[in-house]
């Protein structure tokens, strides 16, 4: 993206560096035209040449501030600049409208201002035309491949130099044939096509100064967004033009319950999307938490323990006559003094209360946390068998436990930790096998005190 905008910067101050050098061999041309034959079309024309140099000089001065990069007083860049080229343009545009007119009306009205046709001035206008169509072409095709406002008006003048040319040719060509007023007509068509043209890149050029939205690319940018996964709903979409660039905002509604890499996934996805079908943009995402109504209570609670960074487990929702009951095991740091873990609680509690109304009992169960990782190492290879042994006959007792393997029983300062894997039939539910894991580590408790944990990982049942 930096590459193609340095290359659409060097892009657009070479085709205005030409125009230039361009305007100002035109200029030169048509003034000595307009002087050997007297016609005030050519004069006018000459004149409108004359501020192609200055307006073009403007645009390229323009284009290579516009490209800087923002700085801490222009923090949204430099692009405005070029606006503010264009506006200068327009303002210049009009006045030289009124002069030509003023004076086309006064040739005719007095029937002064005698025109002598010469070759010198056919041949310039032939040139000129020549010149301004391909200088036409050119910055329109430069202007709409970068975006550029500022090359877009050179290209508009342009354009009514082709027409101005045109007409002043017609002019003489009419003074040749006898029509004595020819000049001071085209004269006349000439102002007011100078005058539409300025009052169109007017219009266009405050619109861009007032932040006019550019026509479609709210609508755009809303369409592409609605269809990212993740986006709830699309709040807000603002755009607005700055140079050759567009400056777009969108604040959107994602699910509360999503973790914060989810959410910055979920504005990298809206960014890409954007800039593929609008590739100048520059675009800020907002993602503000929304609570979607497919949110369940579990997911609320969990919510509210992960803002307060507290774990919880063994969450269980009960409905009584009407009345919600919360009921969970919190995880705090074993080392912390009884009073600062139940202050946890209540800070906990209070927000679960919040959140489903003041009448909600909740009721906590502090339990050690152990905020570093043990420090433990293997049993000897007969005590981890035994240990395997053991579980396996207790296993049998339950009957829906099979197959224990994978025993691994390490020893801590806190106490035996034993970990397996069993095999239980696919078909059963989960709550059921969580019954008979949680039975068979009360079992083996019971015979094994030094045990502080017995993690048992149940897989489904091969087929046979």
């Amino acid at each position: 993206m930096a590459h193609a905008g340095h290359d659409h910067s060097n892009l657009k101050e070479t085709v205005a560096f030409r125009s230039i050098l361009v305007s100002a061999f035109i200029t030169i041309a048509k003034a000595i035209g307009g002087v050997l034959t007297g016609s005030l079309a050519l004069i006018s024309d000459a004149l409108h040449s004359l501020l192609d140099v200055v307006f073009t000089t403007i645009t390229w001065l323009a284009i290579r501030k516009a490209h800087q990069p923002a700085d801490a007083d222009h923090q949204f860049g430099h692009g405005k600049i070029e606006s503010v080229a264009a506006l200068i343009e327009t303002v210049f545009l009009l006045l030289l409208a009124g002069i030509i007119g003023i004076e086309g009306v006064k040739r005719l009205s007095t029937g002064s201002g005698e025109v002598i046709p010469h070759w010198f001035a056919i041949a310039i206008l032939f040139a000129a035309i020549g010149l301004d169509a391909w200088r036409w072409f050119t910055l329109k095709r430069v202007a709409k491949a970068t975006n550029s406002e500022a090359l877009e008006a050179d290209a508009l003048h342009f354009a009514s130099d082709l027409v101005n040319s045109v007409m002043v040719l017609a002019a003489l060509v009419g003074v040749w044939l006898g029509f004595k007023q020819a000049d001071a007509v085209a004269a006349l068509i000439v102002a007011a096509f100078i005058a539409v043209s300025g009052i169109r890149l007017a219009i266009r050029t405050i619109n861009t100064l007032i932040d006019t939205a550019p026509a479609g690319i709210s609508e755009l940018i809303q369409r592409t967004v609605e269809d990212i996964p993740g986006v709830a709903v699309v709040e807000n979409v603002r755009a607005r033009p700055a140079g050759g660039d567009v400056f777009a905002e969108v604040n959107v509604l994602v699910s509360r319950t999503l973790p914060l890499d989810k959410v910055v996934k979920v504005k990298d996805n809206i960014t890409e999307a954007i800039q593929k079908v609008v590739p100048n943009v520059d675009l800020t995402v907002i993602a503000n938490p929304a609570q979607l109504d497919d949110e369940t209570m579990f997911e609320r609670v969990m919510l509210i323990s992960a803002k307060q960074r507290l774990p919880l487990h063994n969450v269980i929702i009960q409905n009584i006559d009407g009345k919600l009951s919360v009921s969970c095991d919190l995880e705090v740091d074993g080392r912390l003094s009884l009073g600062a873990a139940h202050m946890l609680a209540t800070k906990l509690e209070t927000a679960i209360r919040n959140e489903f109304g003041e009448d909600t009992e909740v009721d906590t169960h502090i339990e050690p946390l152990n905020p570093k990782p043990l420090s433990v190492c293997d049993l000897r290879s007969k005590e981890n068998e035994k240990i395997a042994l053991c579980l396996k006959e207790m296993a049998q007792s339950i009957g829906l436990i099979e197959d224990i393997h994978s025993v691994r029983a390490r020893t801590s300062d806190a106490g035996l930790v034993v970990n397996y894997h069993c095999y239980v039939d696919a078909s059963e539910n989960v709550t059921t096998v969580h019954k008979c894991v949680d039975q068979l580590e009360r079992m083996f408790r019971s015979q094994h005190p030094d045990v502080i944990r017995v993690v048992g990982h149940a897989e489904p049942k091969r087929k046979a």
